[in-house]
């Protein structure tokens, strides 16, 4: 029997050398695989996620999330102005402030933790780009991401709307200290466009909006709860975030944010959820973006420190994973890391 195949004709009898199509010969060596690499990690692409608390001196490690830490004003600037030297794509701000109440006003205070992280730094490393996270649950008391009432029944519920006016505050209290981008990542019906219309209406047209668009109910933010001292104190967050089930809700999820004013998309987390990032990049003509979070972060590093794999190769397999699904911005830990390996 004899078969054609791309122009190869292969004896099945008999097959011989040569006849063979040779994939291994674009394998042969590193300079070699480098050249035919399809898909690249460059520093451009990464956002580094960096927690900011009140005081001065202040460098808190954090226990479950090896080489971070809680970071005062100060100590913040330092640690920007080496990312920016690094050439990384930019930085995420998460404020954890002392005082926490049950309408979390230090998310939207002129003066809160965010919006002195943001003037700071922004005056130090103007060309750096940043972002911040527009969310309550590390300003409440209770650390859910809204407003908390008691329902006919007599449970507690996060009300939606009454909700949206923090996040929108929130969001224009950032513009006014100098961010250059929000992220909503509450995961209310209807933030992206009260967001929108009140950042415009306050003059901050061009200030875009990256959002949280597909953020699931995910076990794998447990350390980040740690860094940003977010743990609620009763129930969960399943009632807003995502069902980790649904796929075709998320891309429904995706393109309302769209239609709301939403200019980025983000899927979080990235490692479970592959296959909605690159159907959100057929699908819509934004930049997608994904959060490679605390948990993913947080189990190469303990693999590694017991010595079970490798770390850089895992930190580069797994990033590379993320890109080839189709994320051009990624949200990570690795990014300092990422960027000295690549230097």
């Amino acid at each position: 029997m004899r078969l054609k195949l791309v122009g190869y004709s292969l004896n099945m009898a008999s097959p011989t050398p040569g006849n063979f199509i040779r994939k291994r010969r674009l394998r042969s060596s590193e300079p070699m695989r480098r050249l035919v690499r399809e898909t690249h990690l460059e520093p451009s692409q990464l956002v580094l996620p960096l927690f900011i608390v009140p005081g001065e001196g202040i460098r808190k490690p954090i226990s479950s999330m090896p080489g971070n830490a809680q970071l005062s004003v100060d100590e913040l600037v330092k640690e920007c102005e080496t990312v920016y030297s690094l050439g990384l794509g930019g930085v995420i701000l998460f404020g954890v402030p002392d005082d926490k109440d049950d309408k979390a006003s230090g998310a939207y205070a002129d003066d809160g933790i965010t919006q002195q992280a943001v003037r700071a730094v922004k005056k130090a490393t103007p060309n750096l780009l940043v972002m911040t996270d527009v969310c309550n649950c590390e300003y409440t008391s209770h650390g859910h991401c809204g407003k908390v009432v008691q329902t006919r029944n007599g449970e507690y519920d996060v009300d939606n709307d009454s909700t949206l006016d923090w996040l929108a505050k929130t969001a224009v209290s950032h513009a006014k200290a100098g961010a250059d981008m929000v992220a909503p990542s509450d995961m209310m019906d209807g933030r992206i466009a009260a967001i929108r219309r009140e950042l415009d209406h306050h003059g901050y047209t061009n200030t875009p909006v990256f959002a949280y668009a597909a953020k699931f109910a995910s076990v794998f933010y447990g350390p980040f709860r740690e860094a940003a001292e977010s743990t609620p104190q009763f129930g969960d967050r399943r009632s807003y975030q995502m069902d980790p089930a649904n796929g075709r809700e998320a891309l429904h999820q995706m393109q309302i944010n769209l239609d709301e004013g939403a200019d980025l998309l983000m899927v979080k987390p990235a490692l479970p959820y592959l296959d909605l990032i690159r159907q959100a990049r057929n699908r819509f003509d934004v930049p997608i973006g994904a959060y490679q979070v605390s948990g993913e972060f947080a189990m190469i590093m303990a693999a590694a420190q017991n010595g079970w794999i490798d770390q850089e190769r895992a930190m580069f397999e797994s990033l590379t994973s993320i890109r080839r699904a189709g994320a051009g911005i990624i949200l990570t830990y690795f990014s300092k890391d990422v960027a000295r390996a690549l230097a």
